[in-house]
């Protein structure tokens, strides 16, 4: 009987801290309007932190394939798993995040003002349980207008191509409005939000006869890249991309942020919330250096010389 009483004490003892101190993986839940993307960066930045998928953290991957109207529900999910933080591509996840959380950490990736939309407090003292990274592609906007204006100087038409699902495409769009009329330019806006509306768009240049196209920042477009150079080539239109993959892909110029190294800061920034730290004591960091990426063979075939400011600026020339 006392050797039976010792062996449920000592089975206790042993039980108890198998499940009481064992210590469950932590859980990121990712979320991004695209319909999946490579997150090779963003688990670099894991690691730097000391994380590694797989053997001390689980992450979980909501994508809302390119529909805005899920976000809200798919943040609502990764909330009822009840992840450690969640992590969010644009501005239209993040405000969906924010809308279901006022506790879980939330690390995002935003090329508006994040103060403008509500995010966070302010830069450097954030506030809440928000933080990030900050890019105001709207900013961006007129850059790529003088960019592609410098290739085709000649140029007195220039299309805008947006996707009108996008909540964040006014921004951009006003921002080329105003750079094109202090030009003298006249601004064509073409809409697309599917595959087949890109392809109607670029038929219905033969008609607007532009100089030059500038692409807006769009997880979308972003993940129909081959199929915009094509067409760009196609119809042999000068156009200027957001991301260097375009100009990798054949297209011709690009300016705007290293998305490679956004999503490595964000894996950094989530390691480091896993870590300890609070997001209201994280300062949302602004990227201010940004690629201005020229691929030679491209403009070559579209009969272009690229002028020797451009050259001297370029962070990468593609020959």
């Amino acid at each position: 009987m006392r050797f039976l009483a010792a062996a449920l004490v000592l089975c206790f003892c042993v039980a108890l801290p198998a499940s009481a101190q064992q210590k469950t993986m932590p859980v990121i839940g990712y979320l991004d309007p695209r319909s999946r993307a490579p997150l090779t960066a963003f688990r670099e930045g894991l690691i730097e932190t000391g994380y590694v998928e797989g053997q001390n953290v689980a992450i979980e991957h909501r994508w809302a394939e390119f529909r805005y109207d899920r976000l809200p529900g798919l943040a609502a999910d990764l909330v009822g798993r009840k992840v450690d933080v969640i992590v969010t591509a644009g501005t239209p996840a993040a405000l969906a995040a924010k809308s279901v959380t006022p506790t879980i950490p939330v690390v995002f990736f935003s090329g508006d003002d994040p103060v403008a939309q509500g995010l966070v407090a302010s830069f450097p003292r954030p506030g809440g349980n928000l933080t990030g990274l900050s890019a105001f592609f709207g900013e961006l906007m007129p850059k790529r207008l003088e960019l592609i204006s410098e290739l085709a100087p000649e140029a007195g038409v220039i299309t805008l191509l947006v996707n009108p699902d996008d909540p964040t495409v006014e921004g951009f769009a006003r921002g080329v409005e105003d750079a094109a009329r202090a030009k003298g330019l006249q601004l064509r806006i073409l809409k697309a939000s599917t595959e087949t509306e890109i392809d109607t768009a670029f038929a219905s240049l033969v008609q607007l006869h532009p100089a030059a196209l500038v692409v807006t920042p769009n997880a979308f477009f972003g993940s129909r890249s081959k199929q915009l150079v094509a067409l760009a080539s196609r119809h042999a239109v000068p156009a200027i991309y957001f991301t260097r993959e375009f100009v990798a892909a054949g297209g011709l110029i690009s300016y705007g942020p290293s998305f490679p190294g956004v999503l490595r800061q964000l894996g950094i920034y989530a390691g480091r919330i896993l870590k300890g730290a609070k997001p209201a004591d994280l300062p949302v960091e602004q990227r201010t250096t940004f690629e201005l990426v020229v691929n030679l063979k491209t403009a070559q075939a579209l009969g272009l010389r690229i002028p020797p400011s451009i050259l001297a600026r370029a962070d990468e020339v593609i020959e």
